[in-house]
């Protein structure tokens, strides 16, 4: 791939952290709002505000564009804001991207994402992948996991811990078509976004947790 091959946001997330530690020597341009410390001499990294990101992205034009980025209404403070990051922020990076000539777009969003839910989260995410596919990317690949499990950077969120704890026994009880809403490890989807940088072949496709653990191996 030419340009920077692959540009990748939302790098100080769990998901976002465990891509670059999983890229090996792949080298990607990390564009951030504030620094990233110890990060491998292989990558750039890019610090700006978001409102800037669209244009940064459209002068970078890279080959693939990976979004790990993501909030929660708790952690945004509002509906409006989580709006503004996982919905208005991904589409004004990708559509710049997009525009610029890139050919794949990746992105992380959720388990349950549909434009129909009566929940704002989900709608939200259903949404977002809807205004991506729109863009018309040569190939566009979603990855929609369940509760993710390992160590998250910032406080503590309690809730989310217990979730965690009870993850296993929760997961045993989920078969057949429900093993889509069984929890995965932030690493295993970082891998599985390491695995799909670059496929030649096009196309929208939807990675649920069985594919993307698949694709970790």
């Amino acid at each position: 791939m030419t340009k920077p091959g692959t540009l990748l946001l939302g790098a100080t997330g769990m998901v976002g952290q465990a891509v670059i530690a999983n890229a090996g020597e792949r080298p990607l341009t990390i564009l951030a709002r504030r620094e990233i410390s110890d990060l491998p001499e292989q990558h750039a990294l890019l610090v700006a505000p978001p409102e800037r990101w669209a244009d940064i992205v459209a002068v970078e034009a890279p080959a693939t564009l990976i979004s790990c980025l993501g909030t929660t209404i708790r952690q945004a403070g509002s509906e409006a804001a989580f709006r503004a990051v996982d919905h208005d922020l991904i589409l004004s990076a990708a559509r710049a991207a997009r525009m610029a000539g890139a050919r794949q777009m990746i992105v992380v969003s959720s388990v349950g994402a549909a434009v129909k839910s009566r929940n704002f989260y989900l709608k939200t995410k259903g949404e977002t992948e809807d205004g991506l596919r729109a863009l018309g990317f040569e190939r566009l690949d979603i990855l929609r996991p369940g509760l993710l499990v390992g160590e998250r950077v910032g406080p503590k969120r309690l809730g989310e811990g217990l979730a965690m704890a009870a993850a296993p026994f929760a997961d045993a009880l989920l078969h057949g078509s429900l093993r889509r809403y069984r929890s995965i490890r932030g690493d295993a989807v970082a891998r599985a976004i390491v695995a799909l940088i670059g496929i030649a072949q096009p196309g929208v496709r939807i990675h649920e947790n069985d594919a993307m653990r698949r694709l970790a191996d």
